[in-house]
């Protein structure tokens, strides 16, 4: 079944490979020259949208300041030849709100929230933040659900409420739940990508339409084509990708946490200083090795 014959939904013009991009930072600062490669590698690569300053960009260490100046960044340097979705969500409704405010201003194409963090609103709390929000700001709005970072989880009948407000498009989804991703997309109509690498082929299976992908940091057309594969119909074709991707996605978000070994990763192959931010740090000796065994085996580095 190709994408032509798929229920439509409200985000389609964010279907496909989004990649979470790393900040890339040089002795404590953030490398607005590595920043401006970065951005004209995905375009050559064939990205379709570029998420600046989210996780993977390690958004949680970049004062507000720095957030502002990433997305203004990144923007500039697309200007229009990539779409870019703007990491905008905080715990503090009030912050999420002054950020999305921001990234429209900027000319950001979407604004991607995650869920209130630590603080574990209710249900209706969730609904109320996501929906003052969006009502303030004419700007497409991808919800991201992420139980395992924020302490509890946006229920499906919750999203559904909010998929009823215009500006809100789509959902990055990172619960882990089949069934979940499953009862989103049969009550509602919103673009949803995957959240998790080694579950993109999986969540499009039953209704997702592509990914947030922190491993399309270094191979993105690797994950374009599995994408496109699928949306085409070519099942074995993006089974075929899938069974090839899985090892490197896996090991991207279990040896450490992310963006540890994507910024490792990227450091062993010249792509990134692969310099951190604390509390996260390095990988020792036996973690980079993985890494480069995961890259050696990928065909990424030599053995």
């Amino acid at each position: 079944m190709a994408i032509n014959s798929l229920p439509r939904t409200k985000g389609e013009r964010f279907t496909g490979l989004s990649v979470a991009l790393i900040t890339p930072f040089r002795n404590g600062e953030i490398d607005w020259e590595r920043l401006n490669r970065l951005v004209d590698w995905h375009v050559e690569q064939g990205t379709d949208c570029l998420v600046p300053v989210g996780t993977t960009g390690e958004s949680p260490t970049l004062d507000h300041d720095e957030h502002e100046r990433v997305i203004a960044a990144v923007v500039e340097r697309a200007r229009g030849r990539i779409k870019v979705m703007a990491g905008t969500g905080s715990n503090s409704t009030r912050e999420a709100l002054r950020l999305t405010r921001f990234a429209h201003r900027a000319g950001a194409d979407a604004a991607l929230m995650v869920g209130p963090y630590y603080n574990k609103p209710t249900q209706e709390g969730y609904y109320r933040h996501f929906a003052s929000i969006a009502e303030a700001v004419d700007i497409p709005i991808i919800l991201y659900n992420i139980p395992s970072r924020t302490g509890s989880n946006i229920l499906p009948e919750t999203i559904a409420r909010l998929a009823e407000i215009p500006n809100i498009v789509g959902i990055k989804e990172a619960s882990g739940s089949l069934d979940q991703v499953s009862q989103i997309a049969v009550t509602t109509d919103l673009t949803i990508l995957s959240g998790d690498d080694s579950l993109t082929l999986p969540i499009m299976s039953v209704g997702g339409r592509g990914v947030v992908s922190v491993v399309g940091n270094i191979v993105p057309k690797d994950v374009k084509a599995m994408i496109t594969a699928f949306l085409k119909g070519d099942l074995m074709q993006a089974i075929a990708w899938h069974r090839k991707l899985f090892p490197l996605c896996r090991d991207m978000l279990t040896v450490a946490t992310n963006p540890i070994p994507i910024k490792t990763a990227m450091k062993l192959l010249q792509m990134d200083s692969g310099e951190l931010r604390l509390p996260l740090c390095p990988l020792d000796i036996s973690g980079e090795a993985k890494i480069r065994k995961t890259l050696q085996d990928y065909g990424l580095l030599p053995s």
